[in-house]
């Protein structure tokens, strides 16, 4: 028997210098599916890098840089301060403005501007005598209700408690308000209503015109020199009804002028 029967099979040997085939070193494949992976791949990190820079706010920058396949992607997101300079300037950005210079002992005036109102007066008094009657209309809410008698209406003598100018005796009560004007002045209605009563007034008015207004409101036109209206006929606020005069109880040319308030004379001046 041989050495090699006693033994068994001897290994074989590999010399040094021979490098294994299956261990030895070798460039990296770069196949089409290395190429596939990468390409896959890049959509998602554009996706990361959107949502990065929209998170970011228009108030900061994102520098993103995204490193695939060689391939490098920066993206800058302007700041608010970029944005105003790039918008276009406004109207106040851009127009002058006067400078206002005042000395310290300046005395500086505001003036109030006036409040009005456009409505119909006429409207505006039918509604006030709709919601009640002429009684309960408050001072404030009366004021500036009736219009002119006359187109210059020139206070003489008062409403309230005078010196008779016929008797010269002191206390005679004074039911109306008279205002100067001269014999054949136009006289108005101070608001649309009713004529009631034109006619001879036997309690010292003379020749007198009365207007109903409606819930309880009238006015009154005396010492007039003649009248164009009679009972029963309609006029609008500012329509000529009479012609001024001396007419009655009288000492000059006037237009006495009354309002009231359910049968009672009130001060004409708390409704014009």
């Amino acid at each position: 028997m041989t050495q090699s029967a006693v033994h068994g099979r001897r290994r074989a040997t590999v010399p040094p210098s021979a490098p294994s085939s299956t261990h030895a070193p070798g460039p990296r494949p770069r196949g089409s599916a290395v190429r596939g992976r990468r390409a896959a791949a890049r959509p998602g990190a554009m996706r990361q890098l959107a949502e990065m820079a929209s998170a970011g706010g228009a108030g900061q920058k994102a520098g993103v840089a995204l490193a695939a396949a060689g391939l490098v992607l920066t993206v800058t997101v302007p700041t608010a301060a970029a944005e105003r300079a790039a918008a276009p300037a406004s109207t106040a950005d851009t127009a002058q403005q006067p400078a206002i210079t005042a000395s310290g002992d300046s005395v500086v005036e505001f003036a109030k501007a006036a409040v009005g109102s456009s409505a119909d007066p006429d409207g505006q008094l039918k509604h006030l005598l709709a919601a009640e009657s002429a009684g309960g209309i408050t001072a404030g809410e009366s004021h500036h209700v009736l219009g002119a008698a006359l187109d210059s209406m020139v206070p003489s003598s008062p409403y309230g408690y005078r010196v008779s100018p016929i008797s010269g005796e002191a206390g005679e009560f004074h039911r109306g308000q008279d205002f100067a004007a001269q014999c054949g002045t136009a006289v108005k209605a101070a608001a649309g209503g009713t004529v009631t009563f034109a006619g001879w007034h036997p309690y010292g008015g003379g020749n007198r015109v009365v207007v109903d207004h409606g819930n309880g409101l009238e006015t009154t036109y005396n010492h007039l020199s003649s009248f164009s209206v009679q009972v029963g006929q309609k006029v609008d606020r500012g329509a000529s009804i009479a012609l001024s005069g001396t007419s009655g109880a009288s000492t000059g040319c006037h237009l006495h002028f009354e309002v009231m308030v359910n049968g009672e004379v009130v001060d004409p001046n708390g409704w014009l």
